[in-house]
């Protein structure tokens, strides 16, 4: 009997996962366009390696510059329309990077459920019941009286949790006598939203009076372990010249290589993903047990026991108790660009069955 809590694999999941000898159709996890299992992607990755070995400890600032960084930054910035972008080795690092540089530059205000990478210390730790919009509502209310004259706003781009596609109207009714910095995670939209997969960053990028920072894991998209922050050259240069980015370790060249030369392979695998998101939504008789927003992979759902039906029926769902272990589960189906038209039929007709069988039950 698999615990549904604890599943152990000693294997990476695409579109299914072996456990204990038994193969599970896989509609979990975060590698949306199915990247870390690409053989197309490993055969650039493995030209990457070959051209800058495994890894590269050195420090940014060292007297030897790797040609990889600049193309890769100068590419980003340019698929975004950011004046700049810098990377990291992390999500997680981008993230502190920019917290730790601009911490003494104005009062933080953040939204709830920010990812730690962004907090500056577990004092920031956001959170709260609340939900967005109420907290949106609850800081416009605030922001005018607040003694700073500057703030720093930090929040999701989306919820990839329950499944939010956040608006940032709200961004245009902040106090103009206040000077403002948006501070945006976009790791789960960057590479499955935007146009191109450009994620969030051009949709914001024309707000004015706005200083606008974006922040991005690579591990989710594109199956990559690194990290990317995005802004004016003037907070570029100042991170640059940081001690947290000279003392850090970069991203690992062959991987940026590898990014560099997928860009066709992210193209198809993100018009695969939406033509699965398409048909999934078709097939589904009650689309009502789930929220979800358009074009993306995710579909939350309160019915908990969801999970453990179609667990018996061999398909492993997203369902875990977050973010702490006495917090309720958060249940999701999550779709891939490995999965067939035979593993969705598989799976609406699981899901269906399910949801026919909650009628009769009334």
């Amino acid at each position: 009997m698999i615990d549904p809590e604890r599943i152990t694999a000693d294997q990476l999941p695409g579109r299914t996962l072996c456990v204990n000898g038994a193969e599970f159709l896989f509609c979990s996890g975060t590698s949306y366009l199915g990247i870390s299992r690409s053989e197309a992607f490993q055969q650039s990755l493995l030209a990457g390696f070959e051209r800058y070995g495994t890894n590269y400890s050195s420090s940014r600032n060292s007297n030897l510059q790797l040609q990889v960084f600049t193309e890769a930054e100068d590419f980003l910035a340019s698929y975004t329309g950011a004046e700049a972008a810098l990377t990291m080795s992390s999500g997680y690092l981008a993230g502190q990077l920019v917290v730790q540089t601009l911490q003494n530059e104005g009062r933080f205000l953040y939204a709830p459920g920010t990812h730690p990478a962004l907090w500056r210390s577990m004092a920031d730790a956001p959170y709260a019941s609340v939900p967005f919009d109420e907290w949106v509502n609850l800081m416009l209310q605030q922001a005018p009286a607040l003694p700073e004259r500057q703030l720093i706003l930090v929040c999701n781009s989306l919820d990839p949790l329950k499944a939010q596609n956040y608006s940032f109207d709200w961004v245009n009714k902040l106090p103009r006598e206040k000077q403002i910095t948006l501070i945006v995670d976009d790791s789960h939209g960057f590479g499955v939203t935007g146009e191109n997969g450009a994620g969030i960053y051009p949709q914001l990028r024309g707000l004015q009076g706005i200083r606008l920072v974006v922040v991005s894991s690579f591990g989710k998209a594109f199956g990559i372990p690194a990290g990317l922050i995005l802004g004016d050259r003037q907070l570029i240069t100042q991170l640059r010249a940081s001690s947290c980015f000279g003392g850090a370790s970069p991203a690992i060249p062959a991987y940026l290589y590898a990014f560099l030369h997928s860009q066709q392979l992210f193209e198809a695998a993100r018009e695969k993903l939406f033509s699965n998101i398409l048909y999934f939504r078709k097939r589904l008789q009650q689309p009502e047990l789930f929220r979800f927003f358009e074009a993306y992979p995710v579909f939350y759902t309160s019915e908990e026991a969801l999970s453990s039906y179609l667990l018996q029926n061999q398909v492993l769902i997203s369902s875990f108790r977050y973010p702490t272990p006495a917090d309720a589960p958060i249940t999701r189906v999550i779709l891939n660009s490995l999965h067939t038209t035979a593993d969705l039929d598989r799976l609406t007709e699981l899901i269906n069955g399910y949801g026919a069988g909650k009628e009769r039950l009334g």
